[in-house]
């Protein structure tokens, strides 16, 4: 597991709101700097851990809150800027482009400008790092295969849940346009990553891009990377409880606040019989602070604020090798991360039984509360709740993929008729 230490730094930019939430990087703080100081080479590190400490909030709202929308979690409490997620509300979802909490009771979703923002700041570091040299900051080339992995991913979050995108003030973007950026992005990660011989970066990249190859239907190639992750490989964002803003969010909405409730399709879940250890949930035996939902807690994220999220895997990297296979060879795979939580293999299932739908039931499990459900229904096609209400009597939206918030539409020249 990589697990890298880290202080906080604070930095001002004139383009990017500041980082709040969490880093790999061990760096100092050297104060408020203005932005035409950005491009002193000594300031890299500090722009780095800021640049980290946005993806990591971005990764964490991105999963809190497409876990809402794919029915991981219920909303448990009575405040509306938590439950229009759960039932898909499209006007109030437009106005709730998210960031990162400033509280442990903070309710309100959203992952849209935490990810732009960490995107911007990963990439405006790696158009800078090109203009330094490797003496002027070390560690650079690292720090240029971190920046292009990490901002891969954040395309890649982007691309998997909106309907249309845009960047920079540009004009709309299709998703299977930004999965060709993150396919790059990955790619310059991955040739920097194999020069400098940095294994976590290389493998992030590797399972970033097989995950960018599934969606765009390139199943060879999101093959290929998969079968060269190692097993026991896992990137982690790290959390922290030394502020509030760099704590795990699921374990302060699930364990402290009682505001979300795991969704009646992750309860009891078994396998042969047994107790799936993959989605441990407990049953609290009371309703939520909203009077009428079940509360069912998680405990994927247990102990502490501190509890890390998963980002890239090898049991990830052998749940898209088996759906980019077919017959034994998925099962096979299947049976590989199985096997990392005691569970029973698999058998060869019956001639004409849809094994893509065995590996999709798997990536549930495994998967769970790690943002990757939500992006799996819309890519194939898994219906969403669209009629009637829920046990609150708010209706459902026909919502599925996420339009872009006011924020971007109502300042963007593109967007304004």
């Amino acid at each position: 597991m990589m697990k890298i230490t880290f202080r906080r730094a604070t930095l001002v930019l004139s383009l990017a709101a500041t980082a709040s939430c969490n880093s790999l990087l061990a760096v100092d703080n050297p104060g408020r700097v203005t932005a035409d100081a950005l491009s002193d080479p000594a300031l890299a590190p500090i722009l780095e851990a800021a640049a980290l400490q946005s993806a990591q909030c971005a990764f964490m709202q991105f999963a809190a809150t497409t876990g809402m929308l794919s029915g991981e979690y219920l909303s448990s409490n009575g405040f509306v800027d938590n439950h229009i997620w759960e039932w898909r509300g499209i006007v109030e979802i437009k106005q709730a482009p998210g960031g990162c909490p400033a509280s442990r009771t903070t309710t309100s979703m959203g992952f849209y400008t935490p990810a732009q923002q960490a995107r911007f700041q990963l990439e405006d570091l790696s158009t800078r790092l090109k203009t330094f040299t490797d003496a002027q900051v070390p560690n650079r080339q690292r720090m240029l295969a971190e920046m292009d992995a990490y901002a891969g991913y954040m395309y890649v979050l982007l691309a998997e849940s909106m309907c249309e995108l845009a960047f920079n003030g540009g004009p709309s973007v299709t998703s299977a346009a930004a999965f060709a950026i993150a396919d790059k992005r990955f790619s310059d990660a991955i040739v920097t990553a194999t020069a400098i011989n940095d294994a976590s970066l290389l493998n992030m990249a590797r399972v970033g891009r097989a995950r960018t190859r599934l969606n765009l239907g390139n199943l060879a190639g999101a093959a290929a990377d998969a079968a060269l992750v190692p097993s026991g490989y896992t990137r982690i964002a790290e959390f922290s409880e030394v502020d509030v803003r760099r704590e795990n969010r699921f374990y302060n909405l699930t364990v402290r606040a009682n505001y979300l409730s795991v969704g009646p399709d992750y309860r009891g879940l078994t396998v042969n019989g047994v107790a799936d250890p993959r989605v441990r949930v407990t049953n609290l035996n009371r309703v939520g602070l909203d009077n009428v939902t079940p509360m069912w807690q998680q405990q994927k994220f247990s102990g502490s604020g501190a509890a890390p999220l998963t980002i890239a895997s090898y049991a990830e990297a052998q749940l898209i090798l088996a759906e980019a296979s077919t017959g034994q060879a998925a099962i096979d795979a299947i049976n590989r991360v199985r096997a990392l939580s005691s569970i029973a293999p698999m058998a060869m299932p019956a001639a004409g039984t849809d094994v893509n739908a065995l590996v999709i039931e798997e990536r549930r499990r495994q998967l769970f509360s790690e943002g990757q459900r939500f992006g799996d229904m819309l890519r194939k096609k898994i219906a969403f709740p669209s009629s009637g209400v829920n046990r609150k009597g708010q209706s459902y939206s026909t919502m599925t993929c996420i339009p872009l918030p006011d924020v971007e539409t109502r300042n963007n020249v593109n967007f304004k008729s």
